[in-house]
């Protein structure tokens, strides 16, 4: 019966984490709508993305996602016009896209350096771009839902994830994905503060999502306008790969991940 219990209110706390994350979310996205002016015509690129955010928006455009692996697949299986590739890489001409769009990525790339090269990529063949990732001094770690995990001395982080996390206290993960996500945040989850973010958005001004007075999260925004929107646009290696590149499939119930 106590086992019972405490998996009922894992699920409901699971439920309630859920709908907090969906919530935040489309009010993420109510903010990209406020900051670029769409139209059927504009094209977008979101780096590392899934659908889920996609069919929160309902926005017009002609949408690219560039992901790996089951990601990619899914997104291809979705009916999203999608293109494998790293994002430290990408297969486009300069200024391909009027907006990059990135969400919660560029903080799991590892290494400072894949950090430089990733905004690189987004900076030239984006006219526009809308890049969000975790506040690093927001007292919640994000991945875990562990307050102050992210503050503690690495080799001391190593010894608290693996063994207490409130991520797998409420999701309830089987061994083996608790084994992965732990090992994901602590080999490949580099955090930014503002200042960093700036740094490798020099010509982006920074917006602070909030929650309770806190800032929770850091979104880098360039306007078209800023990096030359009027020019001439080249034509990309992602729209020759996704020729029938389409508005957003028809909006659905989306799909929270862990």
């Amino acid at each position: 019966m106590a086992k019972s219990q405490r998996a009922s209110r894992s699920t409901h706390l699971w439920s309630l984490v859920s709908w907090w994350r969906v919530r935040v979310r489309q009010r993420r996205m109510e903010r990209l709508a406020q900051a670029f002016h769409f139209t059927p015509q504009t094209r977008i690129l979101d780096v590392g993305g899934t659908p889920d955010l996609w069919r929160l928006a309902n926005l017009p455009g002609r949408l690219v996602i560039v992901n790996l692996g089951y990601d990619a697949w899914m997104a291809r299986q979705a009916g999203f016009c999608t293109v494998v590739a790293d994002g430290c890489q990408l297969p486009f001409r300069n200024g391909s896209f009027d907006l990059v769009f990135s969400n919660s990525v560029i903080e799991h790339l590892g290494t400072a350096e894949r950090q430089k090269q990733f905004a690189r990529e987004i900076a030239r063949v984006g006219k526009g771009y809308f890049v969000e990732t975790p506040n690093r001094w927001f007292p919640l770690e994000q991945h875990l839902m562990t307050p102050l995990l992210h503050w503690l001395p690495r080799r001391w982080q190593q010894w608290v994830a693996p063994r207490f996390n409130l991520w797998a206290c409420i999701e309830r993960p089987t061994p083996d994905r608790r084994e992965h996500y732990v090992q994901h945040y602590l080999q490949a989850i580099r955090l930014l503060d503002a200042r960093s973010l700036r740094r490798l958005f020099p010509d982006s001004h920074i917006m602070r999502e909030r929650w309770l007075g806190l800032t929770k999260a850091l979104i880098a925004i360039r306007s078209p306008t800023a990096s030359g929107a009027n020019e001439p646009r080249s034509e990309s290696a992602g729209s020759q790969a996704c020729e029938e590149e389409r508005s957003f499939p028809a909006q659905q119930d989306p799909r929270t991940r862990g």
